[in-house]
Order: structure tokens, then C-alpha cells, then sequence
């Protein structure tokens, strides 16, 4: 593990994101006013990140298409989101479970679960009031979430977390400084941007002492379950039947989508910061790279 990564004392740390936590956090039942109309002419992902951008498929689509592409793009990344989230809850819950609960660690972990479940609430919203399904993932991975908790302990579970929380702020990030895009979507996004920097910083702190107290053995293994888990992410992203809602089959766009350079280099893009963190940390390696590459967050 890299010298260079310090934390600070887990007790100051989770004191000031609590003091963070009730000076800076949103009610998106308030702050967002979800009777606005939605812009017509307004994409709800940029164009250059949609999953065909750039391949035949794209070009053949009128700009209605296009637009109507973003619109259930979106809708499978804020469900998928909503995955996410569920699941992260349930290991804050387990590991709150074992904590003393007088302890800042312990009070922050339950903060982020109420941040969790107004996202979660905000990304439930957002996906209806753009009139599209609630994708989430395919069955497969679904039900791979069911026993994730339980297999998920120590610095792979926060890492895990990590992952899906900086690709999304990556992509959010971009989506909430275009001018172009829906101003619903900027607005969720903007939110879920601030309140996610708490999270991150509390749980890339986890990570580095959790990861300091491991042997050969135990890297191993979360380097394995944290790459396996970062794969389903970056494949569960954008859910097959999207495609659907502009008239093409849903295997076909897909197999596109995953050998469509300008969607692989998004998907790097969007990990470029998180690989960084994880590399330095001690995460990333053989036992794992295969579905490091296979998610492309690896080339």
C-alpha cells in the first residue's frame, strides 16, 4: 500500500461530516420542483454519452430518438442508482449493527443511510416524472445484490461502495454543468453530487485503515470481490431493454454499446479517479484484473 495515503482519526472525521451532514443537506420533496415541464428539445444525458453514440445505430436515429435514447439511459442509471444505494444501505445498517452506537463513526454511518434513503426517494421520483420504466438490473444481477451484503465485509465493501458512488458523481458531474441537458436531471444530479462528497470522503478513510490491517491472504480476496463487484456496476449501468424504447433490439444495441469505443472510453473516464484511490490503496490486483478489463476500467 502507498506511504502517501493518510486519514485522519476516525472519531474528528465522522464529527465533521455530521457538522457537514446538518449545516448542508437537501429534501428533495422541497427542493425540487417536480411539476416543472420537462424541455422537449433537451437531452437527458449528453449526446456524446449516450451508450451508441458514434456507431451506425446512433447515426441512424432522428434527433427524437436521440433524445428519447438519453431519456431511458437516464432512467437505467437512476435506478440502477437506486440499486446501488439500497444496497450500500444495507451494509452501513450491518456495520452500525456491530458499532457502539454513542460513537461519531456509528451516528455518521446512520446519517448517510438518511442521505441514502432521500436519494434513493429523489432517483424513484426523477425516473417517473420522465415517464420511463424503472429499469434497475438485469435478473442475474438482481439477484446477486440479495447475497452481495453478506459477502461484502471490511475495505472491499466500502471500495465497492466507492466505485459505484465516483463513476455516478463522474458522470453527474458532466451532466449537471451542461447547459444542454434537462434541468430536472440537473437538479437531481446536483443534489446527489453535494451530499455524495461526505460519503466519499468517509469511506475512502475506511478503506485505508481497513486495508493497512491486511494480510496477503485477505487483500487477495477483496482485491477479487472488489473488481467482481465494480464489473456488475459498469455492466448493470445501462439495462438492455432500453434500447426498446426507440425501436431496436435490445441484444443487438447492446453487443454495439459494448464494443463502441466512444461508450468504452466513458466508462474509463468515468473511473479514471477511483482506479487512482483504489491502485494506491492496495486493490487492485491478479486476483481481480480480469473483470477490471472486462468493465474497462482497466485497459
Amino acid at each position: 500500500m502507498s506511504r502517501t495515503l493518510q486519514v485522519n482519526d476516525r472519531e474528528r472525521t465522522a464529527a465533521r461530516l455530521l457538522r457537514s451532514s446538518a449545516k448542508n443537506s437537501y429534501d428533495p420533496e422541497v427542493d425540487i420542483d417536480w411539476d416543472a415541464p420537462l424541455a422537449e428539445d433537451r437531452p437527458y444525458i449528453p449526446f456524446h454519452r449516450s451508450s451508441l453514440y458514434g456507431t451506425p445505430m446512433w447515426d441512424a436515429l432522428s434527433d427524437e430518438q436521440r433524445i428519447e435514447l438519453t431519456k431511458h439511459e437516464f432512467a437505467s442509471i437512476a435506478s440502477n442508482g437506486l440499486w446501488f444505494e439500497v444496497l450500500l444501505m444495507q451494509m452501513l445498517l450491518k456495520e452500525f449493527y456491530v458499532s457502539d452506537p454513542r460513537s461519531n463513526h456509528a451516528q455518521y454511518a446512520l446519517t448517510e443511510v438518511a442521505d441514502e434513503c432521500r436519494h434513493s426517494t429523489m432517483f424513484a421520483k426523477a425516473v417517473d416524472r420522465v415517464g420511463a420504466p424503472a429499469y434497475g438490473p438485469l435478473p442475474l444481477l438482481h439477484l446477486g445484490g440479495r447475497v452481495l451484503p453478506a459477502v461484502l465485509k471490511g475495505p472491499s465493501a466500502y471500495a465497492s461502495i466507492l466505485v459505484a458512488e465516483e463513476i455516478l458523481d463522474r458522470f453527474q458531474r458532466d451532466q449537471m454543468n451542461d447547459e444542454n441537458v434537462q434541468p430536472l436531471v440537473r437538479m437531481v444530479n446536483r443534489i446527489h453530487v453535494l451530499e455524495e462528497a461526505r460519503h466519499v470522503t468517509f469511506a475512502r478513510e475506511e478503506v485505508v485503515r481497513r486495508m493497512a490491517d491486511c494480510n496477503a491472504a485477505e487483500r487477495a480476496y477483496h482485491q477479487f470481490w472488489t473488481a467482481l463487484v465494480s464489473w456488475a456496476i459498469c455492466f448493470s449501468l445501462i439495462n438492455p431493454n432500453v434500447y426498446k424504447a426507440v425501436g431496436l433490439r435490445p441484444r443487438d444495441a447492446h453487443r454495439a454499446a459494448w464494443r463502441n469505443p466512444h461508450f468504452l472510453d466513458t466508462l474509463h473516464w468515468g473511473g479514471e479517479k477511483i482506479m487512482a484511490f483504489l491502485g494506491e490503496a492496495g486493490l487492485v490486483g491478479k486476483p481481480g484484473m480480469r473483470f477490471w478489463k472486462k468493465a474497462n476500467l482497466i485497459r
